[in-house]
């Protein structure tokens, strides 16, 4: 029997790369999207579609434990207010209040339906100010302000409630600035990544890596930590 894989946000960016790539190896997959008109193209992608809203975490649940899935992939975003200039505020806020808000809500779906891994989309421009090439355990820029300060903490709330989603494992993907089909044709910033190599990724993520050095900690310890080492 196929192992089953629930990719939530599977219409997205990297979420619509990757759906591909998991039926290519044999996987069943489930996909998440709140538009009926992208839950066409992914049945005819052959991925079963569930039309559902992230917040709605009743909806969630039910949504989770009818598909019954091994593995579930994070790939939500909401960037559709775009990046112009006059847009940029309204689009961070509402992406990091998703990354905030619904990221629980499918932490508690997934538990809650016997998922053995929550692998999740994070992002790499989120450490405090130091020493590079930054490593994993580094702290993230929690003192941050402005705009910076609304994506680190969106980022830091997510993967703290990825990575502390026992006992399911945990895995938390900090990926780059994204460029290719459905993204800019050039990065936006330094480190760039192809939206094909960001869904490998999380292909190989289903087999391989384990729960972080930060599963024990809670978002409280994050910010303890990050302003300790910016007093140093």
């Amino acid at each position: 029997m196929a192992i089953k894989i629930m990719v939530a946000g599977a219409g997205g960016v990297v979420g619509w790369r990757l759906c591909p790539l998991l039926v290519r190896d044999g996987y069943e997959v489930v996909g998440t999207t709140r538009s009926t008109e992208r839950a066409a193209a992914l049945e005819r992608a052959g991925v079963r579609a569930v039309i559902v809203d992230a917040y709605d975490r009743r909806a969630l649940v039910e949504a989770v434990a009818a598909a019954r899935p091994a593995v579930v992939i994070h790939q939500l975003t909401d960037l559709s207010g775009g990046f112009a200039p006059e847009q940029m505020s309204e689009t961070l806020t509402r992406n990091a209040r998703l990354r905030t808000e619904a990221t629980p809500n499918l932490v508690h779906a997934a538990r809650q339906a016997g998922v053995r891994r929550l692998i999740a989309q994070s992002i790499v421009w989120t450490y405090a100010p130091g020493r590079e090439p930054h490593v994993e355990t580094d702290p993230l820029d929690l003192g941050a302000e402005g705009l910076r300060g609304v994506t680190v903490q969106g980022a830091a709330a997510l993967e703290a409630a990825v990575l502390g989603a026992a006992p399911m494992d945990g895995i938390v993907l900090r990926y780059g600035w994204f460029y290719g089909p459905g993204a800019s044709a050039k990065p936006a910033g330094t480190p760039g990544l192809h939206v094909d190599a960001a869904a490998q990724a999380a292909v190989l993520a289903i087999d391989h890596g384990a729960a972080s050095w930060a599963s024990t900690r809670t978002f409280a310890d994050l910010r303890r930590e990050a302003l300790d080492y910016r007093a140093i």
